[in-house]
């Protein structure tokens, strides 16, 4: 099972000088990428108990679209262990003019991470043979 969200990157997301967007952001994508991951699975949003692994790639700027992506790899009675990569996609060209932008050949990773969700016994409802 793979969850996936695309978003640009806006201005306010940027955070340091250059328009430098925050690592957190790519966390904060895979923690939504996660919760999706629970709801099909589990039919319940659960926690995110913790990251074993977090690796910052590549930088993101403000107006990059990113893919963040996610899949489950390892399910216990209540814990999920997921797996989850961040993607740049498209790049904006401001050199060229104001508006312009290129999609890549090839997607840059920008971030990989690993963690474990739970969800409750009480909260697991067998949604994914639905």
């Amino acid at each position: 099972m793979e969850s996936m969200i695309r978003l640009r990157m806006s201005s306010h997301d940027a955070h340091y000088g250059g328009n430098l967007v925050d690592g957190a952001r790519m966390l904060q994508l895979f923690g939504d990428v996660a919760t999706e991951l629970l709801i099909l699975n589990d039919g319940d949003e659960g926690l995110f108990r913790a990251y074993d692994k977090v690796e910052f790639l590549a930088p993101v700027y403000a107006g990059d679209y990113i893919e963040a992506v996610g899949r489950i790899i390892e399910t216990g009675n209540s814990s999920r262990k997921m797996e989850f990569e961040a993607r740049k996609v498209i790049v904006p060209r401001t050199d060229l003019n104001d508006s312009a932008a290129d999609v890549l050949d090839e997607p840059i990773v920008v971030c990989k991470a690993s963690g474990t969700c739970v969800v409750p016994k009480d909260k697991q409802r067998n949604v994914k043979s639905l």
